[in-house]
């Protein structure tokens, strides 16, 4: 028994000498997933990426000087053929033109290899939460690179890295993990891109020249979420929207984008993760934001409150970005088990189910179903034909987006990310796997799953010209759709 004892208590010492040298050398964690769910992982030393990052951009810029005239650029008397034209603007929102996660630019290739897409190219890349736009054959980003956030643009077809631009700035967070989480917007020539500590900037698209900055929490009062600013800024007209959520009617503000200039503000709510939208609601153009506890709709010129409903779940998180069923149904949906609602917009004054609609704001509301079949936690659902497509917690579901039912459920993908593209979804997996599902009524139907990238991957792809680009807080990749 003694001997018994003594292996015991030799084992258990074996097993904790060697975590404690994982934990110390090793980056050796237990963190949780995007569930709660404890999982053991090796944590990114974000110095040591730092430099990895900046070793492979060096070499990048080494081989590109290194190339010869011919593989540099083409001679410009040689050419007897006309240069390709630049692709037009496309992917230039969060998850696409309508921030709705439908890629409707060209058909793209659905019979995948069993074994998986061979990547355009795949490197290292700075941390961060982010997703890409893409115009004229750019894609632009926001990384955590050592102490610093970083604005850069790379090449689609190639990844090569043609500018940054970087401030001082650390968000770092214990639970989510440290970065920038808001996706830059471009407009007409200019990225705006928005950090996790508030610190927005209006960037050439060409150089990453700085044309005018504000830190948006500091000039409105406001106090950083928990989980830090991850609203994507919005364009409206000639002004830049964006959600510091400060108070005294400072929580939804416009900018002048040529100047930096404050042109309006309005409500005084606590912001939530969810980016500002346009749309045309009831024949209103408007924007539709997702609080902290209540989903409302705003005037465009001035922010003026046009309709609302109450939202409230666990810890303030409404993430996910709500879905224009129609001329005037709403789809939204949170995680921590509150579930999700489609609501209907009656305009002022005419016949609702229980007389006329009040007059105090232009359009009243009504709940057409709730139920807790489909809970986008910080994952967006998309829309197929009348039904929604998404991932409830971890689990790809489809409800019918009239009624609430449920379809199917299926297919274990961790809190990844889901974009709809020639009638199927390109999911990416929280462990960064890319996945190829039918949009279909009938079941889940998966045709190819394959790794992708390495790690933890929250951040949302993006795809314009055929070429979908991913990427999280250590790898980004681009692979060929066409």
């Amino acid at each position: 028994m003694r001997r018994l004892l003594a292996t015991a208590a030799v084992t258990i010492v074996a097993g904790i000498v060697v975590v404690a040298i994982l934990f110390l050398f090793f980056g050796f964690r237990i963190r949780l997933d995007g569930g709660g769910t404890p999982r053991p992982t090796f944590e990114i030393d974000p110095e040591a990426h730092a430099a990895e990052v900046a070793r492979h951009r060096e070499a990048q810029r080494r081989q590109q000087a290194e190339a010869t005239p011919a593989e540099a650029a083409p001679p410009e008397a040689a050419p007897t053929k006309a240069a390709p034209a630049v692709a037009a603007p496309y992917w230039t929102d969060f998850r696409g033109p309508f921030r709705d996660g439908h890629y409707r630019q060209r058909a793209i290739r659905t019979k995948w290899p069993a074994g998986g897409l061979t990547p355009l190219w795949k490197q290292p890349i700075g941390g961060g939460y982010a997703s890409f736009v893409i115009a004229r054959g750019r894609a632009f980003t926001i990384e955590q690179r050592g102490p610093q956030e970083v604005v850069a643009a790379y090449e689609v077809t190639t990844g090569r890295e043609l500018w940054t631009t970087s401030w001082n700035a650390l968000f770092r967070e214990s639970l989510g993990g440290d970065g920038p989480r808001a996706t830059p917007t471009w407009s007409d020539g200019v990225v705006y891109a928005l950090g996790a500590t508030g610190e927005l900037r209006a960037l050439d698209e060409a150089t990453g020249r700085m044309l005018w900055r504000t830190n948006i929490l500091e000039e409105n009062g406001a106090t950083n979420l928990d989980w830090g600013m991850a609203a994507s800024p919005l364009i409206v007209d000639q002004t830049v929207v964006v959600l510091p959520g400060g108070p005294d009617g400072r929580s939804v503000v416009a900018y002048d984008r040529r100047t930096g200039a404050r042109v309006w503000s309005s409500l005084s709510d606590k912001q939530a993760y969810a980016s500002p939208m346009l749309v045309t609601l009831g024949g209103v153009r408007q924007l539709v934001v997702f609080a902290a506890t209540r989903l409302v709709g705003l005037s465009p010129d001035r922010g003026d409150l046009l309709w609302e409903f109450p939202w409230r779940t666990a810890f303030d998180i409404n993430a996910g970005q709500p879905l224009v069923l129609g001329e005037n149904r709403v789809f939204l949906s949170s995680g921590y088990g509150t579930g999700a609602a489609v609501i209907e917009l009656i305009a002022a004054g005419a016949a609702g189910p229980d007389g006329p609609a009040p007059r105090a704001v232009p359009f009243s509301v009504r709940e057409i179903w709730r139920n807790n079949r489909m809970k986008n936690q910080f994952t967006s659902s998309v829309l197929h034909e009348g039904l929604i497509y998404g991932l409830d917690e971890s689990i790809l579901a489809c409800v019918d987006a009239a009624t609430g039912e449920l379809r199917w459920k299926g297919g274990r993908y961790g809190y990844g990310q889901v974009l709809l593209a020639s009638g199927h979804l390109v999911v990416l997996t929280e462990d960064g796997d890319l996945a190829l599902v039918r949009a279909t009524p009938e079941r889940h139907e998966e045709i190819v799953r394959f790794p992708a990238i390495s790690g933890k991957t929250w951040n949302h792809p993006a795809m314009a010209d055929g070429v979908l680009l991913i990427r999280n807080l250590a790898e980004m990749a681009a692979y060929d759709l066409r």
